[in-house]
């Protein structure tokens, strides 16, 4: 069996029918000589292909690279009848660069359930919080007006205590000192409902 040529000098291209007769021998009889001369034909090709996708030269060098392996080792699945070599070559190089794109992206799915946060508190939270207003609701009830006024307004309101001095005509320290009997006779309160 008579080997392919390759083209006598670097200037003068191969023809698709030569590319053809080339990839064709290197599938039907592993021919190093003939997927060397596809390797100086479409290696820069293929690198200058990835470097404009990647934007990345050494990430082209390993794509083209990786293309390169793959074009040896899918030749023989190369028909002529159904295109040209230039066309399965770069549809190879485009799939290898799909796969290396699909490698780096995260391993997981974002919208996965397990990652998504839950819109409904648990059952169980949902009702410690009730149990837990109920029993604030109670205790608030047992103390007197005027601290229940001046915790309402600081607490629930969000009234800072010297405004809250102002509105009711009383002196700063009386503010204070309402809401820190609140808090101990509160504490003592839940603390015995417990």
């Amino acid at each position: 069996m008579t080997k392919p040529k390759t083209p006598a000098s670097k200037a003068a291209e191969p023809t698709p029918a030569h590319l053809a007769t080339l990839l064709v021998t290197v599938g039907r009889d592993r021919d190093v000589e003939a997927f060397e001369a596809l390797f100086r034909f479409y290696a820069p090709k293929i690198r200058a292909f990835m470097a404009l996708k990647t934007k990345d030269r050494q990430a082209a060098e390993e794509l083209m690279q990786e293309t390169m392996m793959a074009v040896w080792s899918k030749s023989a699945q190369f028909d002529p009848a159904r295109g040209t070599v230039s066309a399965w070559v770069f549809t190879v190089a485009r799939n290898i660069r799909i796969d290396a794109y699909r490698r780096k992206q995260p391993m997981f799915d974002p919208q996965d359930p397990a990652f998504v946060a839950d819109d409904i508190p648990p059952a169980d939270s949902e009702f410690e919080q009730a149990q837990e207003a109920d029993l604030l609701r109670r205790a608030l009830s047992t103390l007197p007006s005027e601290q229940q006024d001046v915790l309402k307004k600081a607490f629930f309101e969000d009234i800072p205590h010297s405004a809250i001095a102002q509105q009711m005509n009383l002196p700063l320290g009386t503010v204070k000192s309402r809401i820190r009997l609140a808090f101990t006779k509160l504490r003592a309160a839940l603390e015995d409902r417990r």
